[in-house]
Protein backbone atom coordinates (compact mmCIF):
# COMPACT_ATOMS: atom_id res chain seq x y z
CA UNK A 1 0.00 0.00 0.00
CA UNK A 2 1.34 3.44 -0.91
CA UNK A 3 2.23 5.77 1.93
CA UNK A 4 0.57 9.13 2.46
CA UNK A 5 3.76 10.75 1.23
CA UNK A 6 3.58 8.73 -1.99
CA UNK A 7 -0.04 9.72 -2.49
CA UNK A 8 0.82 13.37 -1.93
CA UNK A 9 3.70 13.11 -4.37
CA UNK A 10 1.48 11.43 -6.97
CA UNK A 11 -0.97 14.29 -6.63
CA UNK A 12 1.75 16.88 -7.02
CA UNK A 13 1.68 18.26 -3.50
CA UNK A 14 4.89 20.03 -2.55
CA UNK A 15 4.44 23.07 -0.36
CA UNK A 16 0.68 23.13 -0.22
CA UNK A 17 -2.13 22.64 -2.64
CA UNK A 18 -0.47 24.10 -5.72
CA UNK A 19 -0.37 21.70 -8.62
CA UNK A 20 -3.05 19.27 -7.44
CA UNK A 21 -5.49 18.53 -10.23
CA UNK A 22 -9.12 19.24 -9.36
CA UNK A 23 -11.51 16.29 -9.55
CA UNK A 24 -13.52 16.00 -12.72
CA UNK A 25 -17.11 17.01 -12.00
CA UNK A 26 -18.46 16.33 -15.47
CA UNK A 27 -17.84 12.58 -15.79
CA UNK A 28 -20.98 10.55 -16.44
CA UNK A 29 -22.13 8.86 -13.24
CA UNK A 30 -19.91 11.00 -11.02
CA UNK A 31 -21.27 12.04 -7.63
CA UNK A 32 -20.26 15.59 -6.78
CA UNK A 33 -20.29 16.77 -3.16
CA UNK A 34 -23.47 18.81 -3.57
CA UNK A 35 -25.30 15.67 -4.75
CA UNK A 36 -24.42 13.55 -1.71
CA UNK A 37 -24.14 16.06 1.17
CA UNK A 38 -26.71 18.68 2.12
CA UNK A 39 -25.05 22.06 1.81
CA UNK A 40 -24.72 25.29 -0.08
CA UNK A 41 -22.14 27.24 -2.03
CA UNK A 42 -20.90 30.51 -0.54
CA UNK A 43 -19.20 33.21 -2.55
CA UNK A 44 -16.27 35.03 -0.97
CA UNK A 45 -13.93 37.65 -2.38
CA UNK A 46 -11.52 34.77 -3.06
CA UNK A 47 -13.97 32.45 -4.78
CA UNK A 48 -16.65 29.92 -3.93
CA UNK A 49 -16.59 27.24 -1.25
CA UNK A 50 -18.98 24.51 -0.11
CA UNK A 51 -20.53 24.59 3.38
CA UNK A 52 -22.70 21.97 5.08
CA UNK A 53 -24.80 23.25 8.00
CA UNK A 54 -26.33 21.50 11.02
CA UNK A 55 -28.48 22.86 13.84
CA UNK A 56 -29.01 21.37 17.29
CA UNK A 57 -31.48 22.67 19.90
CA UNK A 58 -29.96 24.21 23.02
CA UNK A 59 -31.29 21.33 25.12
CA UNK A 60 -29.66 18.70 22.89
CA UNK A 61 -27.82 15.93 24.74
CA UNK A 62 -24.85 14.10 23.28
CA UNK A 63 -25.24 10.72 24.89
CA UNK A 64 -25.89 11.43 28.56
CA UNK A 65 -24.49 14.98 28.59
CA UNK A 66 -26.10 18.27 27.49
CA UNK A 67 -24.03 20.23 25.01
CA UNK A 68 -24.84 23.60 26.62
CA UNK A 69 -22.83 24.57 29.70
CA UNK A 70 -24.51 26.84 32.24
CA UNK A 71 -22.12 26.85 35.22
CA UNK A 72 -19.34 29.30 35.98
CA UNK A 73 -15.89 28.78 34.50
CA UNK A 74 -13.77 30.00 37.41
CA UNK A 75 -12.01 26.72 38.18
CA UNK A 76 -11.57 25.90 34.50
CA UNK A 77 -10.01 29.34 34.03
CA UNK A 78 -7.67 28.68 36.95
CA UNK A 79 -6.62 25.35 35.45
CA UNK A 80 -6.13 26.91 32.01
CA UNK A 81 -4.15 29.81 33.48
CA UNK A 82 -6.33 32.36 31.71
CA UNK A 83 -8.58 34.54 33.85
CA UNK A 84 -10.28 35.85 30.72
CA UNK A 85 -12.40 32.70 30.63
CA UNK A 86 -14.29 33.67 33.79
CA UNK A 87 -16.32 36.36 32.08
CA UNK A 88 -17.11 34.44 28.92
CA UNK A 89 -20.63 33.46 27.85
CA UNK A 90 -21.66 30.49 25.75
CA UNK A 91 -21.97 32.72 22.67
CA UNK A 92 -18.27 33.61 22.99
CA UNK A 93 -17.13 30.03 22.31
CA UNK A 94 -16.40 28.34 19.00
CA UNK A 95 -15.64 24.60 18.81
CA UNK A 96 -13.28 23.63 15.98
CA UNK A 97 -11.86 20.48 14.41
CA UNK A 98 -10.08 19.83 11.12
CA UNK A 99 -9.86 16.90 8.69
CA UNK A 100 -6.56 16.93 6.90
CA UNK A 101 -4.54 15.43 4.05
CA UNK A 102 -2.11 13.87 6.52
CA UNK A 103 -1.24 13.51 10.17
CA UNK A 104 2.31 14.88 10.26
CA UNK A 105 1.70 18.58 9.69
CA UNK A 106 4.07 20.83 7.74
CA UNK A 107 3.50 22.86 4.59
CA UNK A 108 2.61 19.74 2.61
CA UNK A 109 -0.39 19.04 4.83
CA UNK A 110 -3.60 21.00 4.48
CA UNK A 111 -7.09 20.94 5.96
CA UNK A 112 -9.62 19.98 3.32
CA UNK A 113 -12.47 20.28 5.85
CA UNK A 114 -12.87 22.49 8.92
CA UNK A 115 -15.84 22.01 11.22
CA UNK A 116 -16.83 24.78 13.62
CA UNK A 117 -19.80 25.22 15.93
CA UNK A 118 -21.19 28.18 17.92
CA UNK A 119 -24.06 28.69 20.33
CA UNK A 120 -26.66 31.12 19.05
CA UNK A 121 -30.08 32.22 20.31
CA UNK A 122 -31.82 29.44 18.40
CA UNK A 123 -29.44 26.62 19.20
CA UNK A 124 -26.01 25.20 18.37
CA UNK A 125 -25.08 26.18 14.80
CA UNK A 126 -22.45 23.98 13.16
CA UNK A 127 -20.83 24.61 9.78
CA UNK A 128 -18.43 22.36 7.88
CA UNK A 129 -16.25 24.15 5.37
CA UNK A 130 -15.19 21.81 2.57
CA UNK A 131 -12.53 22.26 -0.09
CA UNK A 132 -13.94 20.59 -3.22
CA UNK A 133 -10.56 20.92 -4.84
CA UNK A 134 -7.26 22.46 -3.68
CA UNK A 135 -7.89 25.60 -5.71
CA UNK A 136 -10.68 26.52 -3.28
CA UNK A 137 -8.46 26.62 -0.19
CA UNK A 138 -8.27 30.41 0.04
CA UNK A 139 -12.05 30.73 -0.35
CA UNK A 140 -12.64 28.09 2.33
CA UNK A 141 -10.31 29.90 4.75
CA UNK A 142 -12.03 33.21 4.02
CA UNK A 143 -15.47 31.73 4.79
CA UNK A 144 -14.09 30.19 7.98
CA UNK A 145 -12.78 33.60 9.04
CA UNK A 146 -16.29 35.04 8.80
CA UNK A 147 -17.74 32.25 10.93
CA UNK A 148 -15.08 32.62 13.63
CA UNK A 149 -15.38 36.41 13.85
CA UNK A 150 -17.97 36.64 16.72
CA UNK A 151 -16.04 34.23 18.97
CA UNK A 152 -13.49 35.02 21.70
CA UNK A 153 -12.60 31.46 22.78
CA UNK A 154 -11.64 28.59 20.47
CA UNK A 155 -12.11 25.07 21.89
CA UNK A 156 -10.24 22.14 20.32
CA UNK A 157 -8.96 18.68 21.15
CA UNK A 158 -5.20 18.50 20.61
CA UNK A 159 -5.64 21.71 18.68
CA UNK A 160 -2.65 23.51 20.16
CA UNK A 161 -0.33 20.82 18.81
CA UNK A 162 -2.05 20.15 15.49
CA UNK A 163 -5.14 22.05 14.27
CA UNK A 164 -4.06 25.59 15.17
CA UNK A 165 -0.48 25.39 13.82
CA UNK A 166 -1.74 23.74 10.63
CA UNK A 167 -4.37 26.40 9.98
CA UNK A 168 -1.91 29.18 10.80
CA UNK A 169 0.43 27.77 8.14
CA UNK A 170 -2.34 27.64 5.56
CA UNK A 171 -3.48 31.20 6.27
CA UNK A 172 0.08 32.50 6.05
CA UNK A 173 0.76 30.66 2.78
CA UNK A 174 -2.14 32.63 1.33
CA UNK A 175 -0.94 35.86 2.98
CA UNK A 176 -4.17 36.05 5.01
CA UNK A 177 -4.52 37.18 8.64
CA UNK A 178 -5.00 34.34 11.15
CA UNK A 179 -8.52 34.86 12.57
CA UNK A 180 -7.95 33.16 15.93
CA UNK A 181 -4.63 34.78 16.87
CA UNK A 182 -6.28 36.97 19.52
CA UNK A 183 -8.65 34.30 20.85
CA UNK A 184 -8.24 32.32 24.05
CA UNK A 185 -7.39 28.80 22.91
CA UNK A 186 -8.82 26.11 25.21
CA UNK A 187 -7.41 22.69 24.30
CA UNK A 188 -9.35 19.97 26.18
CA UNK A 189 -6.85 17.14 25.62
CA UNK A 190 -4.50 18.05 28.52
CA UNK A 191 -7.47 18.25 30.90
CA UNK A 192 -8.80 14.92 29.63
CA UNK A 193 -5.43 13.37 30.40
CA UNK A 194 -5.52 14.80 33.93
CA UNK A 195 -9.03 13.51 34.60
CA UNK A 196 -8.96 10.05 32.99
CA UNK A 197 -5.41 8.84 32.41
CA UNK A 198 -5.56 6.51 35.44
CA UNK A 199 -8.99 5.06 34.60
CA UNK A 200 -9.21 4.87 30.81
CA UNK A 201 -6.75 3.07 28.51
CA UNK A 202 -7.21 5.73 25.81
CA UNK A 203 -7.88 9.46 25.84
CA UNK A 204 -8.87 9.81 22.19
CA UNK A 205 -11.92 11.98 21.68
CA UNK A 206 -13.97 9.06 20.33
CA UNK A 207 -13.05 6.79 23.27
CA UNK A 208 -13.97 9.41 25.87
CA UNK A 209 -17.13 10.20 23.92
CA UNK A 210 -18.20 6.55 24.22
CA UNK A 211 -16.98 5.77 27.75
CA UNK A 212 -17.53 9.07 29.57
CA UNK A 213 -20.26 10.89 27.65
CA UNK A 214 -22.13 7.68 26.83
CA UNK A 215 -22.39 8.56 23.12
CA UNK A 216 -21.32 5.74 20.79
CA UNK A 217 -21.22 6.63 17.11
CA UNK A 218 -23.37 5.11 14.39
CA UNK A 219 -22.33 2.92 11.47
CA UNK A 220 -21.72 6.11 9.46
CA UNK A 221 -18.48 6.66 11.38
CA UNK A 222 -15.18 6.23 9.55
CA UNK A 223 -11.84 5.74 11.36
CA UNK A 224 -9.71 8.86 11.45
CA UNK A 225 -6.71 7.19 9.82
CA UNK A 226 -8.79 6.43 6.69
CA UNK A 227 -9.90 10.01 6.13
CA UNK A 228 -6.87 11.26 4.12
CA UNK A 229 -7.16 8.26 1.78
CA UNK A 230 -10.87 8.90 1.25
CA UNK A 231 -10.13 12.49 0.23
CA UNK A 232 -7.35 11.41 -2.14
CA UNK A 233 -9.73 8.95 -3.78
CA UNK A 234 -12.31 11.71 -4.14
CA UNK A 235 -9.75 13.99 -5.83
CA UNK A 236 -9.02 11.23 -8.38
CA UNK A 237 -12.53 10.04 -9.05
CA UNK A 238 -14.83 12.96 -8.30
CA UNK A 239 -17.07 10.51 -6.41
CA UNK A 240 -17.94 12.16 -3.08
CA UNK A 241 -20.13 9.38 -1.68
CA UNK A 242 -17.44 7.95 0.65
CA UNK A 243 -17.02 11.44 2.12
CA UNK A 244 -20.43 11.27 3.79
CA UNK A 245 -18.79 9.34 6.62
CA UNK A 246 -16.11 12.04 6.91
CA UNK A 247 -18.75 14.74 7.31
CA UNK A 248 -20.45 12.62 9.99
CA UNK A 249 -17.13 12.05 11.79
CA UNK A 250 -16.28 15.74 11.82
CA UNK A 251 -19.80 16.75 12.87
CA UNK A 252 -19.74 14.36 15.84
CA UNK A 253 -16.29 15.63 16.87
CA UNK A 254 -17.65 19.17 17.14
CA UNK A 255 -20.77 18.16 19.08
CA UNK A 256 -18.63 15.97 21.36
CA UNK A 257 -16.35 18.93 22.09
CA UNK A 258 -19.28 21.01 23.32
CA UNK A 259 -20.61 18.17 25.52
CA UNK A 260 -17.14 17.41 26.88
CA UNK A 261 -16.56 21.04 27.86
CA UNK A 262 -19.86 21.00 29.77
CA UNK A 263 -19.04 17.69 31.47
CA UNK A 264 -15.51 18.70 32.42
CA UNK A 265 -16.64 22.06 33.76
CA UNK A 266 -19.38 20.40 35.83
CA UNK A 267 -16.76 18.08 37.37
CA UNK A 268 -14.66 21.10 38.33
CA UNK A 269 -17.59 23.11 39.68
CA UNK A 270 -19.13 20.24 41.69
CA UNK A 271 -16.35 17.70 42.27
CA UNK A 272 -18.26 16.03 45.13
CA UNK A 273 -21.46 15.60 43.08
CA UNK A 274 -23.01 12.12 43.07
CA UNK A 275 -22.91 12.06 39.26
CA UNK A 276 -19.16 11.37 39.52
CA UNK A 277 -19.40 7.61 39.96
CA UNK A 278 -15.78 6.47 39.71
CA UNK A 279 -13.35 6.67 42.61
CA UNK A 280 -10.42 7.23 40.25
CA UNK A 281 -12.18 10.29 38.80
CA UNK A 282 -12.55 11.64 42.33
CA UNK A 283 -8.85 11.06 43.05
CA UNK A 284 -7.89 12.70 39.74
CA UNK A 285 -9.91 15.75 40.75
CA UNK A 286 -8.23 15.73 44.16
CA UNK A 287 -4.79 15.84 42.52
CA UNK A 288 -5.91 18.64 40.20
CA UNK A 289 -7.39 20.71 43.04
CA UNK A 290 -4.24 20.11 45.09
CA UNK A 291 -2.10 21.44 42.23
CA UNK A 292 -4.40 24.47 41.95
CA UNK A 293 -3.84 25.29 45.63
CA UNK A 294 -7.40 24.38 46.64
CA UNK A 295 -6.18 22.19 49.47
CA UNK A 296 -9.34 21.95 51.57
CA UNK A 297 -11.35 20.73 48.60
CA UNK A 298 -8.52 18.40 47.59
CA UNK A 299 -8.49 16.83 51.06
CA UNK A 300 -12.26 16.26 50.91
CA UNK A 301 -11.91 14.67 47.50
CA UNK A 302 -9.10 12.36 48.60
CA UNK A 303 -11.17 11.25 51.59
CA UNK A 304 -14.25 10.66 49.46
CA UNK A 305 -12.21 8.77 46.88
CA UNK A 306 -10.68 6.54 49.55
CA UNK A 307 -14.16 5.34 50.48
CA UNK A 308 -14.86 4.25 46.90
CA UNK A 309 -13.51 1.35 44.91
CA UNK A 310 -9.92 1.99 43.87
CA UNK A 311 -7.22 -0.24 42.39
CA UNK A 312 -4.67 -1.23 45.02
CA UNK A 313 -1.80 0.87 43.66
CA UNK A 314 -4.00 3.96 43.29
CA UNK A 315 -5.40 3.49 46.79
CA UNK A 316 -1.94 3.46 48.34
CA UNK A 317 -0.86 6.51 46.36
CA UNK A 318 -4.00 8.42 47.38
CA UNK A 319 -3.36 7.67 51.08
CA UNK A 320 0.21 8.91 50.74
CA UNK A 321 -0.79 12.08 48.90
CA UNK A 322 -3.51 12.90 51.41
CA UNK A 323 -1.09 12.44 54.32
CA UNK A 324 1.39 14.84 52.71
CA UNK A 325 -1.37 17.30 51.87
CA UNK A 326 -2.66 17.38 55.45
CA UNK A 327 0.80 18.30 56.67
CA UNK A 328 1.14 20.98 54.00
CA UNK A 329 -2.21 22.53 54.83
CA UNK A 330 -0.89 23.68 58.18
CA UNK A 331 -4.29 24.91 59.35
CA UNK A 332 -4.70 22.52 62.26
CA UNK A 333 -8.07 23.86 63.37
CA UNK A 334 -9.57 23.47 59.89
CA UNK A 335 -7.99 20.04 59.52
CA UNK A 336 -9.42 18.88 62.86
CA UNK A 337 -12.89 20.08 61.90
CA UNK A 338 -12.62 18.22 58.61
CA UNK A 339 -11.41 15.00 60.26
CA UNK A 340 -14.06 15.09 62.98
CA UNK A 341 -16.84 15.57 60.45
CA UNK A 342 -15.42 12.78 58.29
CA UNK A 343 -15.11 10.49 61.33
CA UNK A 344 -18.77 11.08 62.17
CA UNK A 345 -19.57 10.06 58.59
CA UNK A 346 -17.66 6.80 59.05
CA UNK A 347 -14.44 7.57 57.18
CA UNK A 348 -11.69 5.23 58.33
CA UNK A 349 -8.98 7.62 57.26
CA UNK A 350 -10.34 10.38 59.49
CA UNK A 351 -10.04 8.12 62.56
CA UNK A 352 -6.39 7.45 61.71
CA UNK A 353 -5.67 11.17 61.25
CA UNK A 354 -7.26 11.97 64.62
CA UNK A 355 -5.22 9.19 66.21
CA UNK A 356 -2.04 10.70 64.72
CA UNK A 357 -3.04 14.14 65.99
CA UNK A 358 -3.56 13.00 69.58
CA UNK A 359 -0.44 10.83 69.59
CA UNK A 360 2.04 13.25 68.06
CA UNK A 361 0.64 16.73 68.73
CA UNK A 362 -1.37 16.33 71.90
CA UNK A 363 0.91 13.68 73.45
CA UNK A 364 -2.24 11.83 74.51
CA UNK A 365 -1.75 8.11 73.73
CA UNK A 366 -4.99 7.10 75.47
CA UNK A 367 -7.20 9.24 73.21
CA UNK A 368 -5.09 8.23 70.23
CA UNK A 369 -5.69 4.59 71.12
CA UNK A 370 -9.45 5.19 71.31
CA UNK A 371 -9.54 6.61 67.79
CA UNK A 372 -7.38 3.74 66.54
CA UNK A 373 -9.67 1.12 68.08
CA UNK A 374 -12.69 2.80 66.50
CA UNK A 375 -10.89 2.64 63.16
CA UNK A 376 -10.26 -1.09 63.60
CA UNK A 377 -13.92 -1.62 64.46
CA UNK A 378 -14.98 0.13 61.26
CA UNK A 379 -12.59 -1.99 59.18
CA UNK A 380 -13.83 -5.22 60.72
CA UNK A 381 -17.50 -4.32 60.26
CA UNK A 382 -17.25 -3.20 56.64
CA UNK A 383 -17.55 -6.41 54.64
CA UNK A 384 -17.58 -4.49 51.36
CA UNK A 385 -13.93 -3.42 51.68
CA UNK A 386 -11.66 -5.04 49.08
CA UNK A 387 -9.04 -7.36 50.52
CA UNK A 388 -6.15 -4.99 49.83
CA UNK A 389 -7.91 -2.06 51.53
CA UNK A 390 -8.76 -4.18 54.56
CA UNK A 391 -5.14 -5.35 54.79
CA UNK A 392 -3.81 -1.78 54.45
CA UNK A 393 -5.99 -0.41 57.23
CA UNK A 394 -5.49 -3.37 59.58
CA UNK A 395 -1.71 -3.19 59.15
CA UNK A 396 -1.88 0.55 59.88
CA UNK A 397 -4.14 0.06 62.92
CA UNK A 398 -2.24 -2.88 64.46
CA UNK A 399 1.13 -1.17 64.06
CA UNK A 400 -0.24 1.98 65.66
CA UNK A 401 -1.90 0.08 68.54
CA UNK A 402 1.32 -1.76 69.33
CA UNK A 403 3.21 1.51 69.59
CA UNK A 404 0.48 3.27 71.59
CA UNK A 405 0.23 0.43 74.11
CA UNK A 406 3.92 0.78 74.80
CA UNK A 407 3.56 4.52 75.28
CA UNK A 408 0.56 4.08 77.55
CA UNK A 409 2.54 1.68 79.82
CA UNK A 410 5.56 3.96 80.07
Amino acid sequence: MSSLADKLKALGVKTGTAGIQAPSRGNPGSYSIERVVDGRFVSTRLGDTFISESHYPLDHQHGEVPILFSEGLDTLALWAGDGGLTGMKTADFVFLDTETSGLSGGTGTYAFMVGAGRFEAGGFHLEQFFMRDPGEEAAMLEALTDFLAPASVMVTYNGKAFDAPLLKTRYRLHDMPVPFNDMIHLDLLPLARRLWRDRLPSRTLKYIEENVLGAPRSSEEVPGYEIPYLYFDYLRSGDARPLMGVFYHNNMDIVALAAMLNHMNHMLVEPLHESIEHGLDRIALAKLFEDLGKWDQAAQLYERGLQESLPEADFGQAVRRLSILQRRRGDLEAALALWEKAANDGYIYAHIELAKHHEHRQRDPVTAMRWTLLARELVQKDESLPVYMRKHWLDEVNHRLERLEKKARS
